[in-house]
């Protein structure tokens, strides 16, 4: 399964995953995305696709490009963890 995972945590909200054997090439994630951080490939897929990439640091975590997508475990997005702030405890 060519998986292709993008985005920092550290500076993403959110962190994408894309299935390249999954994608059509449809791009719909790619007008769906607010910040318009994901854009389709110049590469090929094994069915002749261009397939949904990252194109730079900015995923917000929304969700909304796995939302539109017609295809199923083609695109996850994993909401990165919020870090307490270093002035207060954590609590059990």
């Amino acid at each position: 399964m060519a998986e292709q995972s993008v985005g920092k945590p550290g500076k993403d909200r959110g962190v994408l995953k894309v299935d390249g054997e999954e994608c059509k090439g449809c791009g719909l994630c790619v007008e769906a995305c607010p910040p318009k951080v994901i854009r389709l490939s110049d590469k090929l897929n094994h069915y002749g696709y261009r397939m949904a990439t990252y194109a730079g640091a900015g995923c917000t975590g929304c969700g909304i490009c796995f939302l539109v997508c017609p295809e199923q475990g083609a695109i996850t997005v994993l909401r990165a963890k919020r870090r307490a702030p270093a002035n207060q405890e954590a609590r059990p």
